[in-house]
């Protein structure tokens, strides 16, 4: 049983910096206030950052989280230290390793290790800031995927042993960050940790603990877990069901309660520690740690808690077909027939054609809405029409649908002849979606090019009996070409 350290914010707090001694001699010209902004410290206050990981260090944490939270381009804006952003990734990741490494000379037979922090960003792919228009985003996925590789670089630089994707309030966010990860640090191992803002088991982007776990097992994480915005008796119910699904380590890292009037967590470190070690002691974590109001105390306590206890057993991974929009749908022995509506498809609705070729995307979500209510299983959608630009209405359609509860608790099958616009839906969905479909129309090369890209996605994807002498015509051609295709694939 391993044990992550605690908050940052609260501990830097204490310490009552005034706006000159967060600007430090390198930035007392900056044109903007910078009090407040705790990843700055890397640069202009390191001795205050290496002593924090000490303190966590020699309260019993196995692992450092870097001081990194924000240190990002989309994260830094308010300050205007975009460009800083990634120097504070770097040196923080290097006051973290420097400090493990010290520790683990005293202590050789107790290693120490650094996660890494990449946390969230003030912008979110799920949800349009603007009331009068759903469809809109801030920022697009390849936007916030730039700013995560910037930040994954400069951590992995830093000598990280893990790179820590924490407090997912938008599972979309996470998956462009998953993808920035395998791009520019396949090497280093990944930890994914969810956060539900209440007691639903939800995120703010309205993802259940278990379809959250389906969207991002794709990537197959050394660790998911939960963390933040509640505490540990709030979190139990859904870390249990993160548990019973995780084919990984599980972790939990909680606040020190809920906060009181004022904001503030005042759970005592004893409490904290006793609810914890009833998860350790229940078989459903592998690692715990604190978050939010928690500091070298809570720490401590924690340490001495879980002492001795053995971590959870990890389960085989489900063979079942599994998929997710807000919620998890998986093909069972009893499932029976599964239903993909397909009124959301150009090719195969006139009304529906109409409607998004006059512009009306609304009228368009009333149409999938119908299907739901009719029982469908999966959302089919398709902009494959002349008179549309495929790419531009995936994305907004599938926009729109994502901020439609009932609509967007199904996993979508995205639907074209065109991969552009495949892609271009893929990078709307924070759930784990189908494409439909690919072949070996265009050679093996072209077709295993498409599977790998569909796979940094986290979708499913659909085979068509198609190869590059055409179309399977009689069942043993069908066979030889899926067999192939499956062949290829595995």
């Amino acid at each position: 049983m391993l044990v992550l350290d605690g908050a940052w914010g609260v501990l830097i707090h204490r310490r009552q910096l005034s706006e000159e001694e967060y600007r430090g001699a390198r930035f007392r010209d900056h044109h903007k206030d910078v009090q407040g902004d705790p990843d700055l410290l890397n640069l202009t206050h390191p001795e205050i950052v290496a002593e924090i990981h000490d303190a966590y260090f020699a309260a019993g944490a196995d692992i450092a989280t870097t001081n990194t939270f924000t240190a990002t381009r989309i994260g830094q804006a308010d300050y205007d230290l975009g460009d800083s952003a990634a120097e504070m990734s770097l040196e923080g990741a290097r006051l973290a390793r420097h400090a493990a490494d010290e520790w683990t000379k005293r202590t050789p037979e107790r290693p120490r290790f650094v996660a890494g922090s990449l946390g969230p960003l003030n912008v979110t792919l799920s949800l349009s800031p603007r009331v009068e228009d759903a469809a809109y985003r801030a920022v697009t996925f390849d936007q916030v995927r730039e700013t995560y590789e910037e930040q994954v670089a400069a951590l992995r630089d830093g000598g990280v042993d893990l790179l820590m994707v924490e407090t997912i309030f938008d599972t979309l966010n996470a998956k462009a960050a998953i993808v920035a990860a395998r791009e520019v640090a396949p090497e280093v191992p990944l930890w994914l940790s969810f956060t539900a803002v209440d007691k639903s088991g939800r995120n703010l982007s309205g993802q259940t603990a278990e379809a959250f776990w389906i969207s991002v097992e794709h990537a197959e994480p050394l660790l998911v877990g939960v963390n933040c915005s509640l505490g540990a008796t709030e979190m139990r119910p859904f870390l249990e069901g993160l548990a019973n699904v995780a084919s990984t380590y599980v972790s939990c890292h909680p606040n020190a309660g809920l906060p009181n009037a004022l904001g503030l967590h005042d759970e005592e470190p004893g409490d904290t520690s006793r609810f914890l070690r009833a998860f350790a002691e229940d078989g459903l974590v592998n690692l715990v740690g604190g978050c939010c109001g928690t500091t070298a105390e809570h720490t401590k306590e924690i340490a001495r808690a879980v002492e001795g206890l053995p971590p959870r057993r990890v389960p085989e991974p489900s063979r079942l077909p599994r998929f997710s929009g807000l919620e998890p749908f998986i093909v069972g022995p009893d499932t029976g027939f599964v239903m993909a509506g397909e009124r959301t498809n150009v090719t195969g609705s006139a009304k529906f054609r109409r409607l998004v070729e006059a512009d009306d995307f609304q009228g368009g979500v009333a149409v999938a809405l119908e299907q739901v209510r009719g029982g469908a299983n999966l959302l089919d959608v398709n902009m494959d029409a002349d008179l549309l630009d495929a790419e531009q209405a995936m994305t907004t359609f599938l926009n729109l649908i994502a901020t439609e509860p009932e609509a967007a608790r199904l996993p979508i099958m995205v639907d074209s002849s065109r991969f552009s616009a495949l892609e271009a839906g893929l990078k709307c969905l924070q759930g784990k979606g189908i494409v439909n479909s690919i072949s070996l129309k265009e050679g093996e090369e072209v077709f295993l090019e498409q599977a790998r890209t569909i796979r940094r996605y986290g979708a499913g994807v659909v085979i068509m009996a198609f190869d590059e002498r055409g179309q399977a015509e009689t069942v043993e051609r069908k066979v030889e070409i899926l067999g192939r295709a499956y062949d290829l694939l595995i």
